[in-house]
């Protein structure tokens, strides 16, 4: 009982901070909230949500003036999270890289629209490069690879996938016409680091120890693990609160190797949404839309549907960063997600008004909407775009063809797995409805058809299930996968 209650103190409580109470916090619309207020809102949110840990900094007039980490970086060894624990940057990382590559873009050691290939000796697919899942030769008979540029990388316009790895047949492709399309890719971020370390014969941690970790005392930051880090790891944590194996990186990746700490990516974010270390052109460039997104989602496979869903914010996306705008100005924004973390940035450039938030949990995100809406006035973020789908939302119900009764669902309710996909789909109810999520992508409410058979019509996707076998199969555009309960 006298370890609950010293766990419960921890979560409930902020384990550091450097702000003043009854200070006041400006929002997008020129209203205030109490330090105080904003304290106890995370505190709630933190504790109906069940997370773990979060870190979280507010801007106005572009510096910090709210700046606090919040419960556990270890859950089971009961070690608060500091503002100097080691925590996975994930995705923020590549806001970091566009950063540096437009200070190599105003130096005019990069230009924007010059294909890649011409900055190389021999054909991309010859050159061999050690590492990980690392070349380029299976794009050796499409020319299309010829045409990617510092401008497709940095907007996620190649065609690559995210990552060649999550291919069934793990080889990288063009999926598009480079240029066309936004579609989220962390090999093209991939290729422009290649391309800059060869030009200046220095690898990527190197490069950004000088350019930004160093100069701005980022002392416990790198694209790859240093030993040092293993005193103040923070780790990421599923639902339940156990933690997932932390990945100590040894190749540094644009994509996404670093560690921070919060009050190193503070200092970075600070500088960034400044302006400072860039000219004003190469910031607004970087910061403003380069291209519009219109799909319902960022990734899965709504990613491919286009619709006016996001239309009234203008989404679209600059060098490294999201963008949109708002009643308030433009906006643009980074966020960085894995197992166990979630992390959001946003910066509101016209009002000088911006919030970094950083959990180690898998439930962190489903407080994004509500903690954005709260601290800045923030209600554009796309929530459903992204998936922060809140710890509360319940999806709309549907009327069944099949009758059931709410008893019957529950045979299939439960976590199945998948040998072909690296997925796994929860199974909830709701009511006479079931409710299918997807990891990473918005929950659906699913229409009963037949016995043990459920569909989602706007996406053609069908689900039969066989409760005996604890089996369910997915059918979607003429595929078929095999799923199993755990």
């Amino acid at each position: 009982m006298v370890m609950k209650f010293k766990i419960l103190l921890m979560i409930l409580f902020p384990t550091f901070s450097t702000i003043l109470f009854g200070q006041s916090i400006k929002r997008i619309d020129g209203s205030k909230i109490t330090v105080d207020s904003l304290n106890a809102k995370i505190k709630y949110l933190m504790k109906i949500a069940n997370v773990s840990g979060v870190a979280i900094a507010v801007f106005n007039d572009n510096k910090p003036i709210f700046n606090k980490t919040y419960g556990l970086a270890n859950v089971q060894k009961n070690i608060s999270f500091e503002k100097t624990s080691v925590m996975y940057g994930a995705s923020l990382a590549k806001m970091v890289f566009a950063y540096i590559a437009m200070q190599y873009v105003q130096e005019k050691i990069i230009d924007l629209d010059k294909p890649l290939v011409q900055y190389l000796s021999k054909p991309l697919p010859e050159i061999k490069i050690n590492g990980f899942r690392r070349g380029y030769h299976d794009l050796k008979d499409d020319k299309r690879y010829e045409k990617i540029t510092a401008r497709m990388c940095l907007t996620h316009t190649t065609g690559f996938p995210n990552w060649r790895w999550f291919e069934e047949d793990k080889k990288l492709k063009i999926k598009f016409e480079p240029g066309t399309r936004y579609s989220y890719s962390g090999e093209g971020l991939y290729l422009l680091q290649f391309v800059i370390e060869q030009l200046t014969g220095k690898d990527y941690e190197t490069i950004s120890q000088e350019r930004v970790f160093k100069p701005l005392a980022m002392t416990n930051t790198s694209q790859v693990w240093q030993t040092r880090f293993d005193s103040s790891i923070c780790y990421g944590h599923n639902a339940k609160g156990e933690p997932y194996e932390l990945m100590k990186w040894k190749e540094a990746s644009a994509g996404g190797s670093m560690s921070t700490t919060f009050e190193d990516f503070t200092k970075f974010y600070t500088e960034l949404i400044s302006g400072k270390g860039l000219s004003k052109k190469s910031f607004k460039e970087m910061t403003s839309q380069q291209i519009r997104i219109k799909s319902r989602s960022q990734f899965g496979p709504l990613s491919k549907i286009d619709n006016t869903d996001n239309d009234n914010i203008q989404l679209g996306y600059g060098f490294g960063v999201g963008t949109f705008t708002t009643p308030f100005g433009r906006a643009f924004f980074k966020e960085g997600h894995d197992d166990g973390w979630g992390h959001y940035s946003i910066c509101f450039p016209d009002k000088k008004i911006a919030v970094v938030i950083m959990t180690n949990n898998d439930n962190g995100e489903s407080i994004f909407k509500e903690f954005l809406a709260y601290s800045i006035g923030d209600i554009y973020t796309p929530w459903r775009w992204e998936n922060y789908i809140p710890y509360n939302y319940i999806p709309p119900p549907v009327v069944n063809i099949y009758q059931v009764t709410t008893e019957d669902l529950d045979k299939y309710l439960g976590i199945y797995n998948s040998k072909q996909l690296p997925i796994k789909i929860s199974i909830t109810k709701n009511n006479l409805n079931l409710i299918a999520q997807a990891t990473g992508q918005n929950a659906l409410t699913l229409q009963a058809t037949e016995k043990d058979k459920f569909s989602y019509e706007d996406e053609g996707i069908i689900l039969e299930f066989s409760p005996i076998n604890k089996t369910m199969i997915l059918k979607q555009n003429g595929q078929i996968f095999s799923f199993t309960k755990e």
